[in-house]
């Protein structure tokens, strides 16, 4: 092994070199996907030509778990709303300051919510989908927002969400197509679930204030 290779990096040296968050790679040597050493004071200390080798072939199966890159991409989205996409939105620029941070909570809820879909995959992620799906109506209705408006809403943060996740697969590498098909289903399954419900609602709160 030359000097190269012998080199000790971080935890962030390491996700730098990897192209991902420190706590990703903190959860990948946390779970033992990824060779990982300790001083003598518990922190973590990665071999330069470890990781290059596990880059090459571990993190081009599918054995990563799909909520550790979900996980990746929630910090892509929030540094994308941080730096003024959300703002740019006609619908948001309707909204006071108190509807806005209502939004960007049920923002918060829709990224969780799919956290727990994939993790959960069960029929109680899907009743959370049903119960985002009338808070997103709900929202829409309290603060004047017509019903396209409020489909906007919804599509403005699934979007962001869907081109998070699929930058953050291909930043790790998902080679398999199965992965990849999986992913995208379990997103549209539980986002669709979320968007039928927000309609529904809006046209039966509608029908009740009428």
């Amino acid at each position: 092994m030359d000097e190269k290779t012998d080199e000790w990096l971080t935890l962030s040296e390491a996700a730098k070199m990897l192209g991902v968050h420190p706590s990703t790679v903190r959860v990948w040597s946390n779970k033992g996907l990824l060779p990982v050493h300790r001083t003598q004071g518990g922190h973590r200390r990665f071999r330069r030509g470890e990781v290059e080798l596990w880059a090459q072939t571990t993190r081009q199966s599918a054995s990563l778990e799909p909520q550790d890159i979900v996980q990746t991409a929630l910090r892509r989205i929030r540094i994308q709303i941080a730096e003024g996409h959300l703002e740019a939105e006609a619908w948001y620029q309707s909204l006071d300051e108190q509807a806005r941070a209502q939004y960007r909570r049920s923002a918060g809820r829709l990224f969780q919510g799919l956290m727990a879909y994939l993790s959960l995959d069960g029929e109680e992620a899907m009743t959370e989908a049903t119960a985002l799906g009338y808070e997103y109506a709900s929202h829409a209705r309290r603060y004047g927002l017509s019903y396209v408006d409020a489909a906007r809403a919804f599509l403005f943060f699934r979007n962001i969400l869907v081109e998070a996740i699929v930058k953050a697969y291909r930043e790790a590498n998902v080679s398999s197509g199965k992965a990849w098909e999986e992913m995208l289903h379990k997103i549209h399954d539980f986002t669709d679930r979320i968007l039928l419900s927000l309609l529904e609602t809006y046209h039966l709160l509608e029908d009740a204030n009428q």
